[in-house]
């Protein structure tokens, strides 16, 4: 008999950790990254969360989008901050496609999944918060659908300063993923994001010990896959949800 309640409470407690699969982009390894088309494959691959890029225009727009520049991916040049609204639209994207609005985004999604804004251009975190207030006061959302990470740990201190309740990732490149502990603390992060090649057992031990879950980006291949869930982290960021099982 106590073998039988043994046995239980461990199944049970490996049910409650479900890996979080998180669309990178959306699901960009079947679409253009951070497009509606992208957002729409994540959406059928049934992800649980799904991450975006965003940058501030020089006429105030927040839009989604991953570089500085345009010409990786559309059939402009120049720095993205550096347009207009009225300019952007005039660009097609790889596979003819359009750089959608953050607003965009959140409409075609409809808070049937929940959000990760990454922040990466200067000066958004002001007008994304505006954003969210406008989406949660208005649609369906709520504070339970949005994270916001972002590499810029100023703005992730900007739109802590002006919403302490919005929940905050670090996300961490180069550097050991524990250099990360401190600005998570002092920010009252849910998460630290760091690049999945650098984890190992003791980082990501060492995370938890402290009180933050864990989301290493980006995971495409199934041996990383399947290291990542044998590190027992909390979700990972991949263009290919549907390759985690």
């Amino acid at each position: 008999m106590l073998f039988l309640i043994v046995l239980t409470t461990s199944t049970s407690c490996m049910d409650q950790h479900k890996l979080k699969v998180i669309g990178h982009r959306g699901a960009m390894g079947h679409e253009t990254e951070n497009t509606i088309a992208s957002i729409q494959k994540a959406l059928e691959l049934k992800v649980d969360m799904i991450e975006i890029d965003v940058f501030k225009l020089a006429s105030g727009e927040i839009v989604v989008f991953h570089d500085d520049t345009v010409e990786r991916l559309t059939n402009g040049t120049g720095n993205i901050e550096d347009y207009s609204w009225l300019a952007l639209q005039k660009l097609v994207v790889t596979g003819n496609h359009k750089i959608p609005l953050l607003t965009e985004v959140l409409d075609h999604i409809d808070a049937t999944v929940p959000l990760n804004i990454e922040l990466k251009g200067a000066g958004t975190a002001k007008d994304v918060h505006v954003i969210l207030e406008k989406y949660m006061e208005e649609k369906n959302w709520t504070l339970d659908h949005f994270l916001i990470s972002s590499f810029n740990w100023e703005e992730l201190k900007i739109m802590r300063q002006i919403n302490d309740k919005v929940a905050i990732a670090i996300l961490i490149e180069e550097a050991n993923p524990l250099e990360a502990l401190a600005i998570a603390n002092e920010l009252g992060a849910v998460a630290i994001n760091p690049d999945y090649e650098k984890l190992d057992a003791e980082i990501a031990q060492k995370i938890r010990e402290a009180g933050f879950k864990i989301y290493p980006w980006t995971v495409n291949e199934p041996q990383a896959i399947l290291k990542m869930k044998a590190l027992g982290v909390d979700g990972i960021f991949t263009n290919y949800p549907e390759r985690v099982e």
